[in-house]
């Protein structure tokens, strides 16, 4: 059942969508025309706050890049952060992102008020300009700058060591139950099938598809060159049954993880040793919080810091073996 709040989010993005690449689309923003009308010499932002909603119709994968580019951009833009809850209280609590932050409903009751600003392309200058231009006629006000739903910050690893203060340091870390045995070295393979397999005909979520024998030779690459004596076990995280994965029906110390809920698996990438990763930001955003080796896909619509502990393969499987051998070599 679509609820009015729904539809109206639905008739919102159809309009923004239509207008984004128009000369006119500014004009859809109350924001727009208050910088019209107001030339403010005012440069003080100090008590103005800046967010991003984390879109309650999206995996929390997509939710958390939402967030993190409203903390990306509030730095930017040289505002404070206000957070904005997740969709579920399940993932607000487990992720623990909106600990020792100020939120829209709090600063509402201090008499702010919320402005949304303009779709930006990061890497047009002007259009960066025109939201900073925006931005600064309300200086000197109490005003929460709300991102336009979906707004893309590319990279999303500029924000990585608050992510990982934010989430080690939440009181849900001890309520963490993890089936990984410290004295193993324990490899997470995250396999996306679900949207992709429900919709093959979709080219957005074609794109996103990295076929069984990818995994299976990135595993092969890294099981021949592990320099390490503990043991090894690996962790499969997907949808489906064995079956469907007859690749690796090969390898000993082999667990199928199907059946573990969202949290609990999004957990385990987060705290694997290696963690192999699909085209997808429900491993990426786990990447970003885990601490060990990474090895992830080259073509991926966000980006990876230059790290010895982030490795990056062609679409072929395909890797920098000596890359491997001098993360392994810290351990």
């Amino acid at each position: 059942m679509i609820t009015l709040k729904k539809l109206k989010y639905r008739i919102w993005g159809s309009i923004v969508g239509t207008y984004r690449n128009k000369k006119i689309y500014p004009l859809l923003y109350r924001s727009y025309w208050h910088y019209l009308f107001h030339k403010n010499n005012h440069k003080d932002l100090s008590s103005c706050y800046y967010t991003a909603r984390p879109n309650p119709g999206a995996g929390i994968g997509h939710q958390i890049a939402n967030w993190i580019a409203g903390l990306w951009f509030s730095k930017k833009f040289n505002l404070k952060f206000a957070h904005i809850p997740f969709a579920t209280p399940q993932w607000e609590e487990f992720l623990g992102f909106g600990l020792g932050e100020k939120t829209i409903e709090e600063l509402k009751q201090q008499a702010y008020i919320t402005r949304k600003l303009p779709l930006f392309n990061e890497s047009d200058a002007a259009e960066v300009e025109l939201n900073k231009k925006i931005i600064q006629s309300y200086a000197g006000r109490k005003v929460i700058f709300i991102a336009e739903q979906d707004q893309f910050y590319r990279l999303q690893y500029g924000v990585i060591d608050e992510l990982k203060q934010k989430f080690y340091n939440a009181p849900a870390r001890k309520k963490d139950h993890l089936i990984y045995s410290p004295t193993n070295f324990n490899i997470a393979i995250h396999v996306r099938r679900g949207d992709i397999m429900n919709d093959p005909n979709n080219p957005n979520l074609v794109m996103r598809y990295l076929s069984n024998d990818y995994f299976e030779k990135v595993l092969k690459q890294v099981l021949a060159n592990l320099q390490i004596k503990k043991h090894i076990h690996i962790y499969f995280f997907s949808q489906g049954k064995p079956e469907d994965y007859p690749e690796f029906a090969q390898y000993s110390n082999l667990h199928w993880c199907f059946n573990m809920n969202a949290q609990d698996s999004f957990l385990h990438l987060v705290y694997a040793d290696l963690l192999i990763t699909s085209k997808s930001s429900f491993s990426y955003k786990p990447a970003l919080l885990n601490n060990g080796i990474k090895i992830c896909p080259k073509n991926f619509w966000h980006g990876y810091p230059n790290n010895k502990k982030w490795i990056l393969c062609d679409n072929n499987g395909n890797f920098n073996i000596s890359s491997l051998k001098q993360a392994f070599s810290d351990l």
